[in-house]
């Protein structure tokens, strides 16, 4: 029984593209760098979401934390997740 080639061409050339396009981006990606101060200041978040508005700058500030530990079975082996973030957005008239 022949095996329609179409349809697998097509998945395979799209998923192609998908992996193309992920290798092009990273290759224009600038290496990282660990700040020990913003790594300090994302541990120091409290969890939850807290939002302020800064008068004097015309600004808001963000910041935000997630942490959970997941656990496999009772006493299984587990894993912490710990998400961290901080923003700002500012608005200036020029």
């Amino acid at each position: 029984m022949p095996v329609p080639l179409a349809p697998i061409a097509a998945t395979a050339a799209r998923y192609g593209a998908i992996a193309f396009a992920g290798y092009v981006f990273a290759r224009q990606m600038e290496r990282g760098r660990v700040d020990q101060r913003a790594e300090d200041a994302l541990d120091d978040l409290p969890e939850g979401m807290s939002a302020q508005r800064a008068q004097d700058r015309d600004q808001w500030n963000m910041a935000g934390r997630f942490r959970r530990v997941v656990r496999l079975g009772e006493n299984g082996p587990g894993v912490e997740i710990d998400g961290s973030l901080l923003g700002r957005i500012r608005f200036r008239r020029v």
